[in-house]
């Protein structure tokens, strides 16, 4: 019982330490995704557009050179999101290790 008890108090001492982040920075987040999408994509459409018209084809660069656009955006986003839950997996074990340090350390004071 007195573990457990120890263990919420470190975990809400380094909650408190923690800085919070707001709504604000979870749209900016889904809004950074969205730009590391539309980005390529739009890139990949203007340079697709331009091929065109510099030297005409049977098929069009603009099509395809938009969907590798948005192939590219697509995985640099799942691989930073990917970079990210990694990064957070690992904090949150390292906290668990602080929290039980404490925990064990306030135990064996007493």
């Amino acid at each position: 019982m007195k573990n457990s008890v120890s263990r919420k108090l470190a975990r809400m001492s380094m909650a408190r330490r923690k800085p919070h982040q707001s709504l604000w920075f979870g749209f900016a987040m889904f809004g950074l995704i969205g730009w590391t999408i539309a980005i390529p994509t739009f890139l990949g459409a203007a340079l697709g557009r331009w091929l065109d018209v510099r030297f005409p084809a049977s098929y069009s660069w603009t099509l395809t050179l938009l969907v590798v656009g948005l192939v590219f955006g697509c995985v640099a986003a799942w691989l930073w999101v990917a970079d990210e839950g990694s990064n957070i997996k690992r904090m949150n074990a390292e906290n668990n290790s602080k929290l039980s340090e404490k925990a064990s350390h306030r135990g064996s004071k007493k």
